[in-house]
């Protein structure tokens, strides 16, 4: 049976940094978007309180700020070689976060099977964003559950990778987990937990493990 692997983008894929506070440093406004991100992982806010104030931030936001942030973010290494080894086994990946869409998505260019995100209005912003849009923990799960359904998958082949609280309920819902450079809370969900910046060893506690 095929596996699906599940991937988070903010703090997972990405090392010590999130999409927001990546696309906010294009603008200069990186101090107030990690004040955000403070806020919701102290559960201050949620995510569609963040995901209006960083639109609000992002008013002059071009599609080169977004192309630049992306390039030029802290991206963990070995990522491309992880899902070409994936898809080369005939499994799956897929990343699902709670960051804009139109960042996460570009993504899928670096072979992930698909890439889905908050949904957010195109750039540059002419339209508010909807709350409705917005992912949550919650919802993390039920885009795994749709995934799994187009991939002809079952929650018992999946694998998720995160980081944080907002990957809580997936990593309950799934029989295999790993942290990565997670938080306390997380480690203590997790089946496999992995500290560094190398997204390869953290697969292979997994294909060891298989």
């Amino acid at each position: 049976m095929a596996r699906l692997h599940l991937f988070d983008l903010d703090g997972t894929l990405l090392y010590g940094s999130t999409a927001p506070v990546e696309i906010s440093r294009q603008l200069g406004l990186e101090a107030e978007t990690v004040v955000l991100d403070q806020a919701i992982s102290a559960g201050r806010i949620g995510p569609p309180e963040y995901a209006t104030r960083v639109h609000a931030l992002w008013a002059e936001l071009t599609e080169a700020h977004v192309t630049a942030a992306f390039e030029g973010a802290p991206w963990m290494s070995g990522i491309e070689d992880v899902w070409a080894e994936i898809r080369g086994n005939g499994d799956y990946c897929a990343v699902i976060s709670l960051s804009p869409s139109f960042f996460v998505e570009r993504l899928r260019a670096w072979g992930a099977h698909a890439a889905h995100g908050s949904r957010f209005p195109a750039v540059p912003f002419t339209e508010a964003v909807d709350p409705a849009g917005i992912l949550s923990s919650a919802a993390k799960v039920r885009i795994a559950d749709r995934l799994c359904e187009e991939f002809e998958v079952s929650r018992a082949d999946c694998v998720a990778y995160g980081d944080s609280s907002s990957d809580k309920d997936l990593f309950g819902a799934v029989p295999v987990s790993v942290a990565v450079n997670a938080d306390r809370h997380l480690q203590a969900l997790a089946t496999h937990g992995y500290v560094g910046r190398d997204l390869w060893d953290a697969y292979e506690l997994v294909h060891r493990a298989r």
